[in-house]
């Protein structure tokens, strides 16, 4: 495990040592949560920002399911005719 210096507001500091305390738990352990949790959220925005760029693309590109082709398939749900997903162009 690696070392890194971290200069924390005061209150950030306070708010630190409280929760440890409550927690039963080390600064660091909840520092080391805190990062994981951050990290881990902006990799999934990250991954959502590019399926929206993908998902833009095929628009411009015509690749879309028309609603009626959606509507189709929802209503078939349930039923013993039950409809594969569309696809782009039906």
């Amino acid at each position: 495990m690696t070392v890194t210096t971290v200069r924390l507001q005061p209150e950030v500091e306070s708010g630190l040592e409280t929760m440890a305390a409550q927690l039963r738990r080390s600064k660091s352990w909840l520092i080391n949560q805190a990062l994981r949790e951050f990290l881990q959220r902006q990799e999934r925005q990250q991954l959502r920002w590019q399926e929206t760029l993908q998902a833009i693309e095929s628009v411009a590109q015509g690749r879309v399911v028309s609603s009626k082709a959606v509507d189709e398939w929802l209503r078939s749900w349930g039923t013993e005719s039950e409809l594969p997903p569309p696809k782009s162009g039906q």
